[in-house]
Parts: structure tokens; C-alpha cells; sequence
């Protein structure tokens, strides 16, 4: 293609996102759904604009590349641990089961096995995109339920790793499945094994002397390289480029240059993935799913009632409320956004009919597009599943068992509530005890993990999981209960961080004394932070007044001490 060729594509993939994605954003939908339709619409199966796609597949592989490196970066080993349970436990069933069930069907249709295990595979996976979207806008992330969707869609993830190498294996003439299936489970056990080794071998004392230069170009320079360079790698010895960058991103999960590295390559991927979903779309042929408009609907319907039933009752399996199952079935009922990749490459290779390829992305597109209605029913028939019970009587050890590196807030009141929103926010999964009916009720209707509880009680926070939290936080309002609360629980839990508020400095002494890890004397924090704002609106500098704020909060509040001590 000659340079002006290419010119024109990308001018025209530009022109179609900026007309078209802003109407999806503006009718509450996905832009991946509107990437798609982008794609349909000026591809040879729409309007023919662009005809030749090939330097689009390899632009687009990029945006492929870099969400798996971000994939990679969202999973350190530590995160892992924690959620270990849900993870290889309750996700691995998710995809094991579904794939089996979904290659069983279509081998009896007469597929061949070696496309009824890819078909499988690809449909077992939901969109983690669409999904954590969804979480977040919704104020879920940190509820059970969305701990628990973030925990399958993590397994997920990782399970795209062997896929893509099983499917480059069975590409190959001559392989058995067995022997496929075989070399990739053995190829991603020594990948994993390699990345943390050269994680902590390599990669962190050379973004030491990256980021000693203080060059943000040069920083920006190295996180690429490390995705194209890992992915370019792996692409010699015959495995794909996905699977180096997410390789690179496990190794640069275990530094501390993650954050950064995330922060600068998030455009890149938002970016070229956005046109990896147009050229999906571009592929998609609209006539063909007209004619066979019926089946697609049959198919959709299947893939979304077998999923939600599959996943939903692996989820009571492990513990988890009717509501929260039924939840979390529905949530995880699409096809993702690596199924489309599968497909896709799939197809390309030869190893699914191009017809059957075709057929399939339109019931994974179409299953993304009911996505958001179907997470609102699910919220609404979850909400009625528990505020058809006492809330009194709910059994706090059942709903969060499993449930590690959670936070717990004991009092469930104005702070209670502020905190669990910026907990909320932060992705950070938290479990409120409170001893208001009527709040704990209304809580529970709205999803949030509130349950009925005398909070002073240490045999309470214990059964909501006190031994594997991350932290508590004491919001209780009398400040004898404090001090009593948390000297009973630094005997019981000596590593575990309370932090809790006080009423002013002598109660923070107080609690000082009785073992809490951090104390917010609310008279003081209130005043430091009405004076800011005086100052502020009198012509000081954000820098001076954050200067002047942080020296009175440094060795917990003691300047302070000669006026509110008093």
C-alpha cells in the first residue's frame, strides 16, 4: 500500500470513531459498541470506503498487544494471592465448565474438534472491558459482587494466554489436540516461570537507571520497548506477540514503576485497541447476519441463559448469596472482547469456517450490546433476593466467606458511608457492620455490603472477616466503645491496621495508647481544613496552604496541641 494509501485509511478509521462513538457514549452504551458499527459501516461489508484491511489487522494487532501488557500490569502475584479462591477456584471452573459444555455442543453439530474447542473457548470468556465499565460507573468495584466478577475476569484473562498458544499450536500440520493442549499448558507453566524470574532479574534495576535520567519521553521510550520488545521476542520462537506483552506486563507488576508505566501507556492501548474493535467490524458481514438473523437470536439467547446458569450455580457452589450468584451469572453471560480475537485469528489460520466465524462474531456483539440491560435486571432481582430476608438474620460469615484483603468499617453513619465511597472508588472491596435496621436495609437494597451488627463486638467483626481484612476502620461515635474496641482488637489481631477517628486530641491519645495504626481527630482535621480554605480564598498558593496543612499534621497534630489540647 503506498504511503498516501495508508494516509487515507487511517483518515477515514479517524473520521468514523469521531462521528460515530460519541453518539453511542451519548445513548449510555459502550464505545466498543460503537467501534464495531464504525467498522461495519466503511468496511467491504458496509459502504466499502475502505476495501483493503490488511493494514488495518496490523495496526490493530497493537491494540491487542497492549491490553493484554495491561492485563498483565493489573495482575501481580500479591493481587493474585489474595484472591486465589475466587480466582483458580471459582474462575477456573467458570471457563473449564463452559468450554466443555460449549465444545460438547458443537462437536455434536458436527464441528470439528479442534474448532469446537477454540468455538469454546472463545465463548466461555466475557468482556472485561464491558464488565469492569460497568462495575465502576455503577459505584460496584468494591462490593462482594463485584470482588467476586473481578475475580472470574481476572482467571479469564489469564486463560486467554494458553488459548492463543493452543491455537498457534493446532495450527500447525500434523498436531494432535492432545499434544496441543499438552505443549500449551506446558509453554504458559514456563512463561509465568520465566517472567518472574527476569522481573526481578531484570527489568526493575533498568527502569532504575530510566527513571534516575528524569526524562519522561525516555520513560514513555522504555515502556514501549519493554511491550514491542518482549512481544517481538516471543513472535521468534513461534508464539504470539500478545502473549510477550503480557508477559512484560507480569514483569512489570512486581515494581514499582507499574503505576507510571500504566499512567503512559494507557493512551496508546485506548487508542489502538479502539481500532482492533473497528476492524472486527469491518469483518462482520451484514448481509449474512440478516439472512441468518434468526439463529443468531437462538444463539445469543443460549450463550446468555447457558452462562448465567453455568456460572451462577458454580457461584453457590462456593458460598455465595442467591443474590449475589444470580448477580454475578448475568454480569459474566456475554462474549469478550478476546473472543473476538480467538475467532478472528482463528478463522485466519483456517481452523474455523469463515462462515461459522462470521456467525459467531454477530452473537458476540449482539451479547455485548444487551450487556448493560441485563446488569441492571441482575441488580434489581439481587436487590429483591435480599431484601426479601431479615437483614437482622443474615449470616455475615456465609456472605463473606472467602472474601481476603477487604476493609472493615465498624459504624455505617455519615463517615462510615463517606469512607466507603472513596473505598469504593479506589477498586478497594470493603464489608460495613451497623446496628440501624432501617440504614442496613435501605444499604442492602442500593447492593452495598452493609450487614446488621453490634460493631463493638469483636466476635461480630470477626465473623465479617476480621482475621483476612487489610484494614478496619472504627467510625463509632462514643469514646469509651472506641478505645475498648480497639484495644480488643490489637490483642486479638496484632498485624491487623486500625484506623479510627477521634473525637480530639486527648481521645486520640487515648487510642494511641490502646494500639490504633492511624487517628483523625475530627475537631482538628475539620478546623486544618476550614483555615486552608480561608487562606486559599485570601491569595495563598495551593503549594503554600498543602505546606502549611501537612506541618500541622505531621507527628499527629502536635503543634496543634497548646490550642485544642485544652
Amino acid at each position: 500500500m503506498t504511503p498516501s494509501g495508508l494516509f487515507y485509511d487511517v483518515l477515514t478509521f479517524l473520521v468514523a470513531a469521531v462521528a460515530i462513538v460519541p453518539l453511542f457514549h451519548r445513548l449510555r452504551a459502550s464505545p466498543i459498541l460503537g467501534y464495531l458499527a464504525a467498522g461495519m459501516l466503511i468496511g467491504p461489508h458496509g459502504f466499502s470506503i475502505i476495501g483493503d484491511t490488511h493494514s488495518a489487522d496490523t495496526l490493530a494487532e497493537f491494540g491487542v498487544v497492549f491490553l493484554l501488557f495491561m492485563i498483565g500490569l493489573d495482575l501481580s502475584l500479591e493481587r493474585l494471592r489474595k484472591m486465589r479462591r475466587y480466582v483458580f477456584g471459582l474462575g477456573l471452573l467458570q471457563v473449564l465448565v463452559t468450554t466443555a459444555i460449549v465444545t460438547g455442543i458443537a462437536f455434536g453439530v458436527g464441528i470439528d474438534v479442534k474448532a469446537a474447542v477454540l468455538i469454546g473457548g472463545a465463548l466461555a470468556l466475557s468482556s472485561t472491558a464491558f464488565v469492569l465499565q460497568l462495575l465502576t460507573e455503577r459505584g460496584e468495584r468494591a462490593t462482594n459482587f463485584g470482588f467476586v466478577t473481578f475475580a472470574i475476569l481476572l482467571l479469564q484473562d489469564l486463560a486467554v494466554v494458553p488459548l492463543l498458544i493452543l491455537m498457534t499450536t493446532l495450527s500447525q500440520e500434523g498436531t494432535s489436540f492432545v499434544a496441543a493442549f499438552g505443549l500449551a499448558i506446558l509453554q504458559a507453566a514456563v512463561a509465568l516461570v520465566v517472567a518472574i524470574w527476569a522481573g526481578r532479574i531484570i527489568f526493575r534495576p533498568v527502569f532504575h537507571v530510566i527513571a534516575g535520567a528524569r526524562s519522561s519521553e525516555l520513560f514513555v521510550a522504555m515502556a514501549l520497548l519493554s511491550v514491542l520488545g518482549m512481544g517481538w521476542i516471543l513472535s521468534l520462537t513461534g508464539l504470539s506477540m500478545a502473549l510477550g506483552a503480557f508477559l512484560a506486563g507480569l514483569l512489570l507488576a512486581e515494581t514499582e514503576y507499574k503505576h507510571q508505566v500504566e499512567a503512559d501507556i494507557k493512551p496508546f492501548r485506548g487508542l489502538l485497541l479502539g481500532l482492533f474493535f473497528m476492524t472486527i467490524g469491518m469483518s462482520i458481514d451484514i448481509v449474512l447476519i440478516v439472512s441468518n438473523l434468526l439463529l443468531i437470536s437462538l444463539l445469543v439467547f443460549a450463550l446468555l441463559l447457558g452462562k448465567t446458569i453455568i456460572t451462577g450455580l458454580l457461584a453457590r457452589m462456593f458460598g455465595l448469596p442467591t443474590s449475589t450468584s444470580v448477580q454475578v451469572g448475568l454480569a459474566l453471560s456475554q462474549g469478550g472482547e478476546f473472543g473476538f480475537v480467538l475467532l478472528g485469528a482463528s478463522g485466519a489460520l483456517g481452523l474455523i469456517p469463515m462462515d461459522i466465524v462470521q456467525v459467531l462474531l454477530a452473537v458476540i456483539a449482539l451479547s455485548m450490546a444487551v450487556t448493560p440491560v441485563l446488569a441492571q435486571f441482575g441488580a434489581g432481582l439481587a436487590n429483591r433476593l435480599r431484601s426479601s430476608g431479615d437483614t437482622s438474620t443474615v449470616d455475615i460469615a456465609a456472605e463473606v466467606k472467602g472474601l481476603e484483603g477487604h476493609v472493615l468499617i465498624a459504624g455505617f453513619g455519615r463517615v462510615g458511608q463517606t469512607i466507603a465511597k472513596v473505598l469504593g472508588d479506589g477498586g478497594i472491596a470493603y464489608v460495613a457492620i451497623d446496628n440501624n435496621g432501617d440504614r442496613v436495609s435501605e444499604c442492602r437494597r442500593k447492593g452495598a455490603p452493609v450487614y446488621y451488627g453490634n460493631a463493638s463486638q469483636v466476635s461480630v467483626l470477626k465473623s465479617a472477616g476480621a482475621e483476612f481484612a487489610a484494614a478496619i476502620v472504627i467510625t463509632l461515635d462514643q469514646i469509651s466503645v472506641a478505645n475498648r474496641l480497639v484495644g480488643s482488637l490489637r490483642r486479638n489481631y496484632p498485624d491487623l491496621k486500625i484506623f479510627v477517628r477521634a473525637r480530639d486530641m486527648r481521645h486520640l491519645h487515648l487510642l494511641e495508647t490502646e494500639g490504633a495504626t492511624s487517628i483523625v481527630p475530627e475537631t482538628a482535621e475539620a478546623s486544618l481544613q476550614l483555615g486552608a480554605i480561608v487562606i486559599s480564598a485570601l491569595g495563598a498558593s495551593a503549594d503554600t496552604t498543602e505546606s502549611i496543612v501537612q506541618t500541622y499534621r505531621d507527628n499527629d497534630y502536635a503543634l496543634l496541641e497548646d490550642i485544642v489540647g485544652r
